[in-house]
């Protein structure tokens, strides 16, 4: 059986309790007058996702790994022509349809993580409430709209390691360089 609280630890906590509600009560109140002064965000903070659309290849990397499946794409192909006289034409995939249903989404970024050119981002808007759940679907001209908003990334490092990525690069090309 459960132990029965004592008089005295009830009196404790009732006394404790009320004394942090008369301190309260002594300060001013500070509340946000948020539709007049909008409140300042931290640097890089996440709001709404933004499509840079000439980024986008159409690979669907986003849409599959979206864990709320709210990413809708559609594409067609078109055939480009040939780069030299005598190639083959190549098709590339067009981006007919972007959009996101914000009110599926759970903004957990993994979207923006497994994009692998860059095409969406963090962006600090959250200012985009409707009226009717049907118009949380944001297209990809709200999305471009947003693009104007995201921050520049953060400057590298100057003391950091160059990145082993430009290093096998440049040697790369200083071989090629040597042999030709």
């Amino acid at each position: 059986m459960g132990r029965m609280p004592t008089r005295i630890g009830f009196g404790r906590g009732l006394a404790q309790g009320l004394a942090t509600t008369f301190r309260r009560m002594t300060r001013r109140a500070v509340t946000a007058q948020y539709p007049d002064v909008l409140p300042e965000l931290p640097p890089r903070s996440r709001g709404v996702i933004a499509l840079t659309e000439e980024n986008c290849t159409v690979c669907m990397l986003c849409a599959r790994e979206c864990p709320d499946w709210c990413i809708y794409i559609d594409s067609h192909k078109e055939e480009m022509p040939p780069a030299r006289e005598g190639g083959r034409p190549r098709s590339r995939n067009v981006l007919d349809r972007f959009a996101i249903d914000f009110s599926l989404c759970m903004y957990c970024g993994i979207c923006i993580d497994v994009c692998p050119f860059d095409a969406l981002h963090w962006s600090p808007e959250f200012e985009y409430a409707e009226f009717d759940i049907r118009d949380m679907t944001h297209e990809k001209d709200r999305l471009n709209q947003w693009m104007a908003t995201v921050p520049a990334p953060p400057p590298y490092d100057p003391g950091a390691a160059e990145p082993k990525e430009i290093e096998l690069a440049t040697k790369a090309a200083g071989e090629g360089e040597a042999s030709g």
